[in-house]
Order: structure tokens, then sequence, then C-alpha cells
């Protein structure tokens, strides 16, 4: 396994490894949205530029979502 192949099963397994964790705290948002763009990057490095999109998009939607939880978790009680 060569250098670029390693890092994308690195990017591909924190990604999996971060989304089933996603409920258990709002900071594997964060390791998710950071794992997509990894990912991303490995498309761009191994010339595969519809993942790398689509990629890029996941870690965009991800981070906005990190950003609502942080919203959500310093709003006051309701009532």
């Amino acid at each position: 396994m060569d250098l670029t192949t390693a890092f994308g099963l690195f990017a591909v397994t924190a990604m999996m490894l971060c989304y089933a964790f996603e409920k258990k705290s709002r900071w594997f948002i964060l390791g998710f949205a950071a794992s997509c763009a990894l990912a991303s990057a490995y498309g761009f490095l191994i010339g595969s530029w519809p993942f790398s999109a689509v990629e890029a998009i996941w870690s965009l939607v991800a981070l906005r979502r990190w950003r609502v939880t942080a919203g959500v978790a310093n709003a006051p009680p309701p009532g």
C-alpha cells in the first residue's frame, strides 16, 4: 500500500467512525467535517474530481451542523 492509499484509507475510516459517534458529542461532527475535507484532498490527489467535490460539500454541511449544534448547546432553557 502506497502513502496516498494509506492517506485515503485513514480519511474514510475517520469519516465512518466520526459519523457513527456523532450522537455522543458535537465534537464528532467537527471530526466528520475534518475527515470529509481530508477525503476531498485524497480525491484530488488521485484525480477523482467528482468525489472531491462531493466530499468538500459534505465537509461544509457538517461544519454548518457543528456550528448550529453550538447554538443549541448554548441556548437558554425553554420557559
